[in-house]
């Protein structure tokens, strides 16, 4: 039996978005082993916050332009999606931006409750002249990894969507050097280099990806029975699943607007919420009610 690993991990550098971490002796094979699985894992896995949602008073589309705003709203909004944000919620948060111009408008500009903080506060969103105004509500999730705004299109004017990059790590890099134990020189020493982007501490980082990786190699040592839990009509659908909202008999204008709305096959329309297929864009309760008919006529009950 193979004796317990024992190794030191000690921080050699601390900045506030910076940490560098040397973690041994370990055993010859372990430094890439480690160094590649802690990379993975803080790169996809760390929770963060970002803006999913935008609205701004007066504008439809992220092709306007507002009058009195320096930039256009297409730049206006990659500069939202550079605000990062401290939020351990589950629930998506509100915040807002309310300013009168003349003015430079910042990420501090932000009015949110307790529960989020602003970590770039002097990141430079847009330039307002003299009477312009910016009224601007915002819809803040967490979550990991990276989320494409096609995900939560609704249809609804005025909603702007946006790419979220939730992870709050901006770059991990590993390298792994001989050292020596005793006599013997055959032992791997690794050195871990994190950046964020200040709303996490690097070392709480490195804790929360190896707590990550125990539970999944606990699993594999002391399996839990996973719950039976009643299938899905989706998953017993087969090739049904896949048919698209147009070959299941809808009218052409109701097709239409659930394919704009990124709902386009009998899978994605039992995977969506009743209520936010009676918000799409050219449908209703009436419309809802003939999506049910025709999954009906499938031998699908749609019930959400």
């Amino acid at each position: 039996m193979t004796n317990e690993p024992i190794f030191e991990i000690n921080q050699e550098e601390k900045k506030e978005k910076y940490g560098k971490f040397v973690i041994s002796p370990l055993e010859q094979g372990y430094g890439d082993t480690l160094g590649n699985s802690l990379r993975r894992i803080l790169l996809s896995s760390i929770p963060g916050a970002a803006i999913t949602n935008v609205r701004i008073s007066g504008i439809k589309h992220q092709f306007s332009t507002l009058k009195g705003m320096k930039e256009d709203v297409v730049e206006f909004l990659l500069n939202l999606k550079k605000v990062r944000f401290t939020y351990v919620g589950d629930k998506s948060a509100k915040a807002s931006i309310s300013v009168t111009g003349p003015k430079e408008v910042k990420a501090g500009d932000i009015k949110t409750d307790s529960s989020l903080k602003v970590a770039n506060p002097e990141l430079v969103l847009t330039y307002l002249n003299k009477g312009a105004k910016l009224d601007v509500n915002l819809e803040i999730e967490s979550g990991v990894g990276y989320s494409v705004a096609e995900e939560r299109q609704t249809g609804e004017i005025g909603l702007i969507p946006l790419d979220a990059a939730f992870s709050p790590i901006t770059r991990v890099k590993y390298e792994v050097e001989e050292t020596r134990v005793g006599r013997l020189t055959n032992y791997d020493k690794l050195i871990l280099e994190i950046w964020t982007d200040g709303t996490i501490d690097p070392r709480e980082a490195v804790m929360t990806s190896a707590k990550t990786l125990v539970a999944y190699f606990n699993q594999i040592v002391t399996p839990k029975k996973v719950k039976e839990e009643a299938k899905k009509e989706v998953d017993v659908l087969g090739p049904t699943a896949k048919l698209s909202v147009e070959e299941i008999g809808l009218p052409t204008r109701v097709a239409n607007a659930l394919i704009k709305a990124g709902h386009e096959t009998v899978e994605d329309l039992i995977k969506a919420k009743r209520e936010d297929l009676v918000r799409v864009r050219n449908l209703g309760e009436k419309s809802v009610k003939i999506i049910e008919a025709a999954l009906g006529e499938k031998g699908i009950s749609f019930t959400k």
